[in-house]
C-alpha cells in the first residue's frame, strides 16, 4: 500500500532534498516550504530514512476524515484502523494542530483522539513518548501523519564528541551537494572542529547510508519486518583513497573527529591534523574542495575580532591552493567578503538560532 509521504528538512534546503531524492529514484516529488512531498510503501518510507543525507525528518500520512466537532472526532477516531500501524505495547505522543476548523480547542482534540486509541487498541499515551503521531485539524479536515524517523536524522549515529557550535551533518551534506560533490573529489576543511564536513564527504566517497548505525521510529510500528530491514540495511562499503583532510588548531577537537571517523568507519579514508591555519598546504591530489564553518561573531566570541581570521583565511588559499573550489558557512556577509574569496551566496539557513548562508567559489 501507497502512503503520500513528506520529507521534512530546513527550509531553504527544498531544492537541494528534492534534487537528492531524484536521484535515489523517488517518485512524484514536489518541493513544498520546509521539505519535498513524494509518495511509497512502508519499505520505501524505511530506505527514505536510511538514505537520504539532507532530510531532517520523514512523515507517512495514514489517513484523514472530516471532524465538524468534538463528539464526531472520538466517533471517527475510534473508527480508525490504528492496528494498522500502531502497537498495543509501544507508548506514543500525540501532537494536534487546529487551523480554520471549527474544532479550535487542541487539548481537547488530543484528549478525545488520544482516548480513542488507548480504548480501542490499549496503545498507551505518554508526552515524551519517542514515537510521534501528528493530527492537524484544517479546514474540518483531520489528517494523521507519523514521524518515522524518531530523533532528527542529522544524528547519524557516530559523532558523540562535538564543539562549540557543530555543523548538522544535514546540512554539510548539503553544501556538499550544492558545490557538486559525487564522491570523488579530495575534500579539505581547514578548521574542522569534530569533523562534520570530512566525515560526511568520507561517507559518500564510501557508499555508507546515513542511517545505518542508528534506530528509527518505525522500528516500533505494527508494520515494520525486522528481517527485510536487516537485509535493507546491509552494507558493503566502496573502497576510498584517503584524500578527505581536516585541520584544526585545537588538539581536543582533532582527537574527537578522529574517534567520530572511527565510529563512522571511516578512517581509513580520512586523516586529521592538529595545526593552525597558517601551516595549511594543498595535499598530492588533484584540485578539489575546501569547506570550512568558522567562528561567527553572533556564535562565538566578537565579530571584529574575526576579521583578521577570515582575512587570512582567503589569503592562505588565494596564494596555496590555485583550482580547488571554497564554500564557506557563515552568519555574516562581511565576513565572508573579508577573505577576498570570489564567493555567491546560497540560500539563508536557520542554525542553532542564527541565520547562515554558504557561499562557494569557481575554481581558485
Amino acid at each position: 500500500m501507497t502512503h503520500p509521504v513528506f520529507l521534512v528538512c530546513l527550509p531553504g534546503l527544498e531544492p537541494t532534498l528534492a534534487e537528492e531524492a531524484r536521484a535515489l529514484g523517488f517518485p512524484d516529488l514536489r518541493p513544498v516550504p520546509g521539505g519535498v512531498e513524494t509518495s511509497g510503501d512502508w519499505r520505501a518510507i524505511w530506505r527514505a530514512n536510511l538514505m537520504l543525507r539532507t532530510a531532517s525528518r520523514v512523515l507517512v500520512r495514514i489517513g484523514s476524515f472530516r471532524a465538524m466537532h468534538l463528539a464526531q472526532l472520538d466517533k471517527r477516531s475510534r473508527k480508525f484502523p490504528w492496528h494498522e500501524v500502531l502497537r498495543a505495547d509501544v507508548p506514543i505522543r500525540v501532537d494536534v494542530t487546529c487551523i480554520r476548523s471549527r474544532i479550535y480547542h487542541q487539548k481537547a482534540a488530543s484528549e478525545r483522539i488520544t482516548r480513542a486509541i488507548t480504548e480501542t487498541l490499549g496503545t498507551p499515551v505518554a508526552p515524551d513518548a519517542p514515537l510521534r503521531l501528528k493530527a492537524r485539524i484544517e479546514d474540518d479536515l483531520a489528517t494523521f501523519s507519523l514521524d518515522t524517523s524518531g530523533e532528527g536524522l542529522h544524528k547519524r549515529g557516530h559523532k558523540l564528541a562535538t564543539g562549540k557550535a557543530p555543523l548538522r551533518e544535514t546540512m554539510a551534506a548539503a553544501f556538499l551537494m550544492q558545490m557538486g560533490f559525487d564522491g570523488s573529489q579530495p575534500v579539505i576543511d581547514p578548521m574542522c572542529g569534530s569533523g562534520t564536513f570530512v566525515i560526511e564527504a568520507a561517507e559518500i566517497a564510501m557508499q555508507l547510508a546515513p542511517g545505518r548505525a542508528r534506530a528509527f521510529g518505525f522500528e516500533q510500528l505494527a508494520s515494520f519486518d525486522a528481517m527485510t530491514w536487516e537485509k535493507m540495511r546491509a552494507q558493503t562499503p566502496r573502497k576510498a583513497p584517503q584524500q578527505f583532510f581536516g585541520f584544526d588548531r585545537d588538539q581536543g577537537a582533532i582527537r574527537n573527529a578522529r574517534d567520530n571517523a572511527a565510529r563512522a568507519a571511516v578512517s581509513e579514508a580520512v586523516a586529521f591534523t592538529c595545526q593552525p591555519l597558517s601551516a595549511l598546504t594543498r595535499p598530492d591530489t588533484a584540485p578539489g574542495m575546501i569547506l570550512v564553518n568558522p567562528p561567527y561573531g553572533a556564535r562565538i566570541g566578537n565579530a571584529k575580532l574575526l576579521y583578521g581570521l577570515y582575512a587570512s583565511l582567503g589569503s592562505v588559499l588565494k596564494d596555496r591552493f590555485a583550482g580547488w573550489r571554497v564554500g564557506l558557512v557563515t552568519s555574516e556577509r562581511k565576513l565572508a567578503q573579508v577573505t577576498g574569496l570570489p564567493f555567491a551566496s546560497g540560500p539563508i539557513l536557520p542554525h542553532g538560532g542564527l541565520k547562515v548562508q554558504f557561499y562557494q567559489t569557481p575554481p581558485l
